[in-house]
């Protein structure tokens, strides 16, 4: 098997269990939280806590945080929570990531230094990400286990196209998989296997995330036959699309024969600073950890999937994924 890095240290992927592969501790603007947010630290920990605490008891063994650059990462506020789960008797896995999020522009600390910019060097993001994989995220000793981008409705702008590039080519380096924050409206998770082709990248370790917002069999097949893992991962956000035809997507999906292309999650957080938490729960009521376990694994079940399949979806995909 193969070691996968964790937030609490390495872990072999056959004892990874039970993985929901976009999970986010917390997304933060950490710049904005300092100056402007109302913010307990004590008391965010404690709910984290106690919600990674459920989840563990509603089966699921690891999570995958893909909160990367541009999405708020503080390693060591998620070293904190790790190790107060451990000291708790909680044995769930916190996998970070590394990378950067964008829709369009690169941060300017990136915007002048790169090949044929004015300072000319080699790509300086494809360097920060194989360091957080190889060495480790600053000096906190916890190292990325997978690399992540985005593309948007906004398409491949030069900025999206950079990062995605140098992620593919951190992934050549490394051999880490990747996941990638795709918009089904653009089908843009076609334009993002093409780029990460391009780059020498092995698409059978790529999550194309956020396809589970279309019920478009033809566009998800033509991602899953090209190798790529199919990211179900917004359950909870019923705005985006419906409950039941989230459900209904993979049952069809594994009726046709791609059970072994299908991984899920929420994309939920304990929190996220871009919405107003009482509205939220008030329009969203089921984006939480708890919806996979209490609603849809019994729906799935409810509508012909068998447990062996709830087990490729979750157990045997995740770890082939790192594999």
């Amino acid at each position: 098997m193969t070691d996968v890095q964790t937030v609490s240290g390495p872990v072999d992927s056959a004892d990874l269990g039970k993985v929901l592969v976009h999970e986010h501790v917390f997304v933060v603007g950490e710049e904005y939280r300092q100056n402007y947010e109302d913010w307990d630290e004590e008391a965010m920990v404690a709910k984290a806590v106690a919600d990674l605490t459920e989840l563990k008891g509603l089966g699921i063994d690891t999570i995958l945080d893909p909160t990367v650059l541009g999405l708020g990462r503080y390693i060591p506020r998620i070293q904190r929570i790790a190790q107060q789960l451990t000291s708790d008797g909680v044995d769930l896995n916190i996998v970070a990531a590394t990378g950067l999020y964008t829709y369009n522009e690169i941060p300017f600390q990136f915007h002048y230094t790169g090949p044929g910019l004015l300072f000319d060097v080699p790509e300086p993001l494809t360097e920060m990400f194989v360091k957080d994989l190889t060495e480790g995220i600053a000096d906190t000793g916890v190292r990325a286990a997978f690399l992540k981008c985005a593309i948007e409705s906004q398409g491949l702008t030069p900025g999206v196209e950079r990062v995605m590039r140098a992620v593919g080519q951190a992934h050549v380096r490394t051999g880490a998989p990747i996941t990638v924050h795709t918009c089904v409206q653009n089908e843009s998770g076609l334009i993002a296997q093409q780029v990460l082709r391009e780059e020498g990248v092995d698409l059978t370790k790529v999550v194309i995330g956020h396809s589970g917002d279309t019920t478009d069999i033809g566009y998800l097949t033509k991602l899953a036959d090209a190798g790529s893992l199919l990211g179900m991962d917004r359950f909870g956000l019923d705005v985006l699309l419906p409950f039941e035809q989230r459900v209904d997507t993979i049952v069809e999906l594994v009726r046709r024969g791609y059970v072994d292309k299908v991984v899920i999650a929420h994309d939920a957080a304990c929190f996220i600073d871009w919405f107003d938490p009482v509205a939220k729960e008030q329009i969203q009521p089921k984006w939480n950890f708890r919806h996979i376990s209490e609603d849809v694994v019994p729906a799935l079940l409810a509508k012909g999937l068998t447990e062996a399949d709830l087990t490729t979806i979750l157990v045997e995909n995740p770890r082939r994924y790192f594999e």
